[in-house]
């Protein structure tokens, strides 16, 4: 595992424990919750980034490169479809949308590790 991985699995469970309990307290989705899913899109970003630098440096993945990179785009979606979903809806149940987002990309972070790796 490598800190990139850190960083999305500590941003990723801090944004599902806020989301989860702002649902759970049946609040609708607000900065608070809608920032902690940008956290989790910015360690993604990072992620990204830092990505790049390696490949560009020269090192190589122990999987396929399609499904490292698919995997990376697609949690990259993720928190903005469901930032979107919570600005359409504004009930509580949003909040939950948002929770799964931070999960979701912690299981993402942790197959494309295995990938690289």
């Amino acid at each position: 595992m490598d800190a990139y991985f850190y960083i999305i699995l500590v941003a990723g469970l801090v944004s599902t424990i806020i989301c989860l309990t702002a649902g759970l307290l049946k609040k609708a989705p607000n900065d608070t919750t809608i920032l902690s899913v940008a956290a989790v899109e910015l360690s993604l970003l990072v992620y990204l980034v830092g990505s790049i630098v390696r490949v560009i440096a020269g090192e190589s993945m122990a999987g396929e490169p399609w499904e490292f990179w698919g995997y990376l785009l697609t949690a990259l979606m993720l928190p903005v479809g469901a930032v979107y979903w919570s600005v359409l809806e504004r009930t509580r149940w949003s909040n939950f949308v948002l929770a799964a987002v931070g999960v979701t990309a912690v299981v993402m972070a942790a197959r494309m590790n295995q990938i690289w790796y």
